[in-house]
């Protein structure tokens, strides 16, 4: 992709971003990082232990970008789209705990295909 911002809206760049989570290895380790991010979250809050937050990005882009730079081989969104991309994590997040993911990745496949 080029220099220039493709996407304008959240909507678009999401069905993008599913298509960078096309193996269910990325997205278990986002889901991990994710899910780590909100227990460091909680964590933090309920312990008092300030150094939880610190964690928060570490666990969280970790995870997520150990998937893609070993298992998807993709450059993460997070360094042309940072704002839509950690907003993009959290709804893929609710849609894999929901189990929603795989009816929005097949639908985002489509629609980009097209």
């Amino acid at each position: 992709m080029s220099d220039e911002k493709k996407y304008k809206d959240f909507n678009s760049f999401y069905k993008y971003y599913l298509t960078e989570h096309g193996d269910a290895r990325n997205r278990s380790l986002h889901f991990l990082g994710t899910a780590l991010f909100f227990v460091c979250l909680i964590g933090g809050f309920v312990t008092g232990k300030w150094w939880l937050f610190l964690l928060m990005p570490l666990v969280g882009y970790g995870f997520a970008w150990v998937g893609h730079f070993f298992v998807e081989k993709n450059k993460p969104a997070t360094f042309t789209y940072p704002l839509f991309s950690l907003v993009s994590d959290f709804v893929m997040f609710w849609h894999i705990l929901t189990g929603q993911i795989d009816t929005k990745l097949r639908d985002a496949k489509k629609e980009i295909n097209q």
